[in-house]
């Protein structure tokens, strides 16, 4: 498969690094940055096959397992602890039990490990974002409120019927999140990262750039390599239109007279550089925290 060249030269001109990287073949890679981590929503796949409602169903059972072992210890814990306490310290001392183990425990473990559950991992899944892009706290949370309810509260019959009903097998907590669950086991054609125009590098570089929505970073990136098939018209509106959404999220204002397209472009190369050096730094800082102790 290969992307078709932009239209933004005139013959002779210089060429272009935007156009002429969708030129090129789609590389083959596998999905992360190391063995865990995914790069950002703009260097994988935008369309990343959801996991099957099989394989989901098998993750849910293991996690619903692991989480009512967890409950049941919390549980038979704090009533050991709290025999010489009064009643209301007894319900509270449960109520966190419960808390514990259906929304800390998944959320926490669903944050570190960048969407992967203990269930996930046996079954060979991960949690992305809308734009395949790694979830955070935000998405981790969102998810693990709604699943006390959905999951844990009614049984996990919500969130199969969800499931059935949705074409990416969305849980009622990965709708209102923006996430979804995909095979973390795949080799993947993956599109190039989209280039950074050299005349705006040092503008992206020192820009402030707000956390874009994951829909709006998706039709951009989705937007860019196919704009040469679209009629002149569709194509000015639509990069007119995509900038103008973007600006909201970008301070100060590109420099006048750059092509809508080149300032697409270079908002999402540096946006893919800082989620790169983001998670290089998260990654270093997990690995001073859990290495073993030396004895010197």
């Amino acid at each position: 498969m290969r992307w078709v060249t932009g239209g933004l030269r005139a013959p002779g001109s210089p060429p272009d690094p935007v156009a002429d990287t969708y030129d090129q073949p789609m590389s083959s890679a596998t999905l992360g940055v190391g063995d865990d981590d995914f790069v950002t929503g703009e260097a994988v796949a935008l369309d990343l096959p959801p996991a099957s409602i099989g394989s989901r169903i098998l993750s849910g059972f293991l996690d619903y397992l692991i989480v009512w072992v967890a409950t049941f210890t919390l549980i038979s814990a704090g009533a050991a602890l709290s025999q010489q306490l009064d009643d209301a310290l007894i319900a509270a001392t449960m109520l966190v039990c419960f808390l514990a183990a259906w929304l800390a425990y998944p959320v926490t473990i669903e944050t570190l490990t960048r969407g992967r559950s203990l269930g996930k991992m046996a079954a060979g899944l991960r949690t992305v974002r809308d734009d395949a892009g790694p979830i955070t706290f935000r998405h981790a949370l969102t998810r693990g409120l709604l699943g006390v309810v959905e999951v844990y509260m009614f049984w996990g019959i919500p969130a199969v019927i969800a499931s059935i009903l949705s074409k990416k097998g969305k849980r009622l907590g990965d709708m209102v999140a923006g996430t979804y669950v995909v095979r973390d086991r795949v080799t993947a054609q993956l599109p190039p990262p989209v280039p950074m125009p050299p005349q705006l590098a040092t503008w992206a570089m020192n820009a402030d750039i707000t956390q874009l929505p994951d829909d709006l970073a998706m039709a951009v990136r989705t937007f860019l390599p196919a704009a040469a098939s679209m009629t002149p018209q569709a194509r000015e509106e639509m990069g007119r239109k995509l900038l103008a959404e973007m600006s909201l999220y970008v301070s100060p204002p590109p420099p006048p007279g750059n092509h809508p397209e080149y300032v697409l472009a270079a908002i999402l190369a540096d946006r893919r550089r800082r989620d790169t050096v983001r998670l290089a730094r998260d990654s270093a800082l997990r690995q001073r925290l859990t290495a073993p102790d030396r004895i010197t």
